[in-house]
């Protein structure tokens, strides 16, 4: 997994603070934003997290650029859709010969479970590249016989194959994904996602998009992660058991 912050709103934490002040100061924004100081920008933000006060943090968002994880992530990642937009590596478009894929670490510990796994990921990549072949040659004769030139009839046979021979491809297969969210969608991701309770690959992503997001702007998200930081767990009868662990791990 390889995940960075590719741009993000410029001081943020000013903004948003700025943003707050001016609700209930009659200044005009230019004098609004030339007096905050870090003190006061620390001092606002911090009270609209006491407050719950989350629309302006709105204002500021980050974007990642996420390689090296499952198409079973980015399922899950897209879920989240309020306040966040996605661009992802397309299985229509682009080829799928000689895939990647991500390894469990419970499957890659255990060697005969690791065996039958990759047998299972050749046979599919085998699959696939055979029915890209028998699809490519029917397409392209059907091409050339309603007269397309032999090079439309060559692309169109290689994007329909693809297209069609992309459903045999395995939740495992390795996906690339640019990715934009405000910080109070990231705030819901994060509850959610850094849970012990998530799937082990989101919730690495969800960690290592926290670590990189309090390096930018630390006082809005220091009381990030996930739900049971500042409060009891949400999941009942199925918590993790780990509550002191998990707020050692987070706020330590």
């Amino acid at each position: 997994m390889r995940v960075r912050v590719i741009t993000h709103t410029p001081e943020p934490e000013k903004t948003i603070a700025a943003a707050a002040s001016l609700c209930y100061s009659p200044k005009d924004i230019t004098s609004l934003l030339d007096g905050m100081n870090d003190e006061k920008v620390e001092r606002l933000i911090n009270m609209l997290a006491k407050l719950g006060h989350e629309s302006p943090f709105e204002h500021i968002s980050f974007t990642f650029g996420i390689e090296g994880v499952s198409r079973s992530l980015t399922h899950q990642l897209v879920r989240h859709r309020i306040g966040s937009s996605y661009s992802q590596k397309s299985q229509r478009y682009v080829t799928e010969g000689a895939f990647e894929y991500i390894v469990p670490p419970e499957i890659k510990n255990k060697p005969e479970a690791l065996k039958l796994y990759k047998e299972a990921m050749k046979s599919q990549q085998i699959a696939y590249d055979k029915i890209v072949e028998i699809l490519k040659k029917e397409y392209y004769d059907d091409q050339l016989k309603i007269g397309k030139t032999e090079k439309r009839a060559k692309s169109f046979a290689e994007k329909k194959a693809i297209e069609d021979a992309r459903f045999v491809l395995p939740n495992a297969c390795e996906t690339k994904i640019i990715v934009t969210m405000n910080a109070r969608a990231l705030f819901n991701f994060f509850h959610h996602r850094c849970c012990n309770r998530a799937q082990w690959e989101i919730r690495d992503l969800a960690d290592e998009m926290l670590k990189l997001v309090k390096a930018v702007a630390p006082t809005v998200f220091k009381y990030s992660g996930p739900n049971c930081l500042h409060a009891p767990c949400p999941e009942g009868n199925m918590t993790c058991g780990e509550i002191e662990e998990v707020r050692e791990k987070y706020n330590g």
